[in-house]
C-alpha cells in the first residue's frame, strides 16, 4: 500500500532532507518527487518518480522526453511536465557561461554554441541564432520541429524572428537524428534560400549547420 510522503518520518521526506543536508543527498528520485510535487490516489510522488527513471532508463533519457509525451503519463498531465521540462533545461542552462557573449565568426564557434541545445532530440528541430552587427549572439530560437529526417525551413518565419529580436546576422542550425550530418540536396537549397531572402530583406547570413550527436557538416548554397 502506497505511504504518503506527508505520513513518511521527517528525516525521510525528500523536501526536509534538501534543506537539512542539501541536494547533494537526494537520489534522483528524490529530487524528481519534488519537481512532481505530489502523486496520485494509491501513488506516491516519490513512486511516481521511480517509476519515470525505471520506463526512461534513467535521468539523461528523461531529460529528453517531450513535454507532450510526459503529459499523457497518468498522474502527470501539463502542469507537472512543464515543470519537469523547465528544471532540466535551467539545468543546461547554468551550466552555459553567460559572462562571455559567444561572437559567431566561424562554422566552429556556430557548433559549439548549437550542439548543447540539441542534446537528447529525437526530432529534427531548427535552431535560429539571433546576431547584432559584430556577430555577437543575442538570442537562440527554435522555429520548426518535424518528422525524423524531415523538417520544414519556414524561411519567412525565420526572417521574422531576426528582426523581431532586432538582429542583424544570423545562422540556422537544424540536426539529423540518423545520426549522419551530411547535408542533404534539400538543406543546401534551404541555404540558398535562406542566403538570397537574407540579402533582400538587409540581413547577413552567417551559415547553415547540420549537427548529429556533437559532429557536423556545413550545408553551402548550392552552386
Amino acid at each position: 500500500m502506497s505511504v504518503p510522503i506527508a505520513n513518511l518520518p521527517v528525516a525521510q521526506r525528500p523536501r526536509e532532507r534538501l534543506l537539512i543536508l542539501g541536494a547533494h543527498a537526494l537520489s534522483d528520485g528524490e529530487l524528481l518527487a519534488l519537481l512532481l510535487g505530489h502523486g496520485t490516489r494509491g501513488q506516491s510522488a516519490l513512486e511516481m518518480a521511480a517509476q519515470l527513471l525505471g520506463d526512461y532508463g534513467g535521468v539523461a533519457e528523461l531529460a529528453a522526453a517531450r513535454p507532450e509525451e510526459l503529459a499523457d503519463r497518468a498522474g502527470i498531465g501539463p502542469a507537472k511536465a512543464a515543470a519537469v521540462v523547465a528544471a532540466f533545461h535551467l539545468g543546461h542552462r547554468s551550466r552555459t557561461p553567460t559572462a562571455a557573449v559567444p561572437q559567431l565568426t566561424t562554422p566552429d564557434d556556430i557548433a559549439r554554441v548549437a550542439i548543447p541545445l540539441f542534446g537528447g532530440a529525437r526530432v529534427e528541430r531548427l535552431l535560429v541564432l539571433i546576431c547584432d552587427t559584430q556577430n555577437r549572439l543575442r538570442h537562440r530560437a527554435f522555429v520548426a520541429e518535424g518528422a525524423i529526417d524531415q523538417v520544414a525551413v519556414p524561411v519567412r518565419e525565420i526572417l521574422n524572428t531576426v528582426l523581431r529580436h532586432d538582429g542583424r546576422a544570423f545562422a540556422v542550425v537544424h540536426n539529423h537524428p540518423s545520426g549522419d550530418p551530411t547535408p542533404s540536396p534539400d538543406d543546401r537549397r534551404a541555404s540558398t534560400l535562406l542566403h538570397q531572402a537574407a540579402t533582400t530583406v538587409g540581413l547577413r547570413y552567417l551559415d547553415h549547420l547540420v549537427v548529429a550527436g556533437e559532429t557536423w557538416s556545413t550545408a553551402p548554397p548550392c552552386p
